[in-house]
């Protein structure tokens, strides 16, 4: 048994241990994954609140984690392992985005001049191979599938940067903000935080240098998503803030905006701001008034139909769970949420309903939405949705000892995630 094994026995999140501990959440998951020890001062308390002795404590301590399937579970990598085929083609994805990023930082006159022909019409093919690659990644069971094409893109890209040697590159910059957000989402789908908050920083100063606000704002809020998804909630909502601000110079006639306030619920739910969630929430809606072309199916594609599973996953994490329930149920009957769609979206609508059941102490309640959202998870190989099942578990508590939650928690710490 590791550390996390050992907690999870007890029925304590990371959250709780920590405020027993008076320690950071963090603190909690590097102890676990062995990244840092506990320090002296800090053991006797540690030991005392597992209800183990010293010698038991440094035992747990050293247990292997490569054989740890909760660790595992609980703290998803953001690397693999060097000899991993998935490894090289990110060690390669991630080469050509620096590179890619660099050439569209260097003057333009310092590329090498190639034939006049080169680039004719290549900014306009960008755009219709990007929005034809975002409509693969939405409809990809597997996001992970979409690596190998949009790196093999960003290599083409990089050709079409450093043949342009006019100085007429907007659109060609434009055109590579859009890659970038969308490598960022591949990263994103996969747990590399890491990798998917680099790619959202070049999206995002690479659209500054095309002077497109929309680009811009929407590179900020997927950013963004990187500090929700990490609980850095203040973080969040003064990133969310920079992009409110550019969505109001660009497009009004885009959902930009609307999509900046959506996010910005989340931020504050994460603080505990009732009221200014469900004003940003308001201010979302109001994207129904917008004409159908407020969106473009790639970097924008914010059209409200998410909302009432939004608003219930906000009210999940308020705690307040009668409204919760009855927003998430209203989203499972949406046609995009329907069996057989979306695996990705209806596999978290099933999970804030299983963290329902956590909250109210009903097993059956637990076990029957999140054994769905396993099955989910497990067909689409989502690392979005594992992570979203990792951290339901931490609302066991004392549920663990319940034999059919221990086994859902078991199968959860299973889970591969890329």
């Amino acid at each position: 048994m590791g550390l996390a094994e050992r907690r999870k026995t007890l029925g304590y999140s990371q959250e709780k241990l920590a405020e027993l501990l008076g320690v950071d959440r963090t603190t909690v998951g590097r102890w676990e994954s062995g990244k840092i020890a506990p320090q002296p001062p800090q053991r006797p308390g540690l030991a005392a609140v597992l209800e183990v002795s010293l010698q038991e404590l440094d035992a747990l301590l050293t247990q292997p984690r490569a054989v740890s399937r909760t660790t595992r579970c609980q703290q998803p990598s953001d690397h693999s392992s060097a000899g991993d085929p998935d490894e090289v083609i990110r060690r390669e994805f991630l080469r050509i985005l620096t590179v890619s990023g660099a050439l569209t930082a260097l003057p333009l006159d310092e590329a090498e001049a190639l034939s006049d022909g080169v680039l004719r019409g290549a900014p306009g093919d960008f755009a219709r191979m990007n929005s034809h690659l975002w409509q693969v990644y939405q409809l990809a069971r597997s996001k992970g599938s979409v690596y190998p094409i949009v790196r093999d893109q960003l290599t083409t890209l990089n050709e079409a940067l450093a043949a342009d040697t006019r100085g007429n590159s907007r659109p060609l910059l434009s055109a590579a903000a859009d890659l970038f957000q969308l490598a960022g989402e591949v990263a994103f789908d996969a747990n590399r935080y890491t990798d998917a908050a680099a790619s959202y920083a070049l999206a995002a100063s690479v659209s500054r240098d095309a002077g497109a606000y929309d680009l811009w704002a929407c590179a900020l809020v997927r950013h963004a998503y990187v500090d929700v998804s990490e609980h850095r909630y203040q973080q969040a909502a003064q990133v969310l803030g920079a992009a409110e601000r550019l969505a109001g110079r660009g497009d009004r006639n885009l959902a930009t905006r609307h999509w900046v306030a959506s996010v910005q619920a989340e931020a504050y739910a994460g603080l505990g701001d009732l009221t200014a969630c469900e004003r940003a929430l308001d201010q979302a809606e109001h994207v129904m008034g917008l004409s159908a072309g407020s969106t473009n199916g790639g970097w924008l594609r914010f059209d409200g139909t998410r909302l009432a599973e939004e608003r219930g996953a906000r009210y999940v994490q308020l705690g307040r769970l009668d409204l919760a329930e009855e927003a998430l149920r209203r989203a499972l009957e949406q046609t995009a949420l329907a069996s057989g769609q979306s695996y990705r979206r209806r596999g978290a609508v099933l999970t804030d309903l299983a963290a329902i059941g956590a909250k109210r102490r009903d097993p059956e309640h637990v076990v029957a939405y999140g054994r769905e959202a396993l099955l989910l998870a497990q067909a689409s190989s989502s690392g979005y949705v594992a992570s979203r099942l990792q951290t339901l578990c931490d609302e066991f508590g004392p549920l663990s000892r319940d034999h059919r939650v221990a086994e859902l928690g078991a199968e959860i710490a299973a889970l591969s995630t890329p």
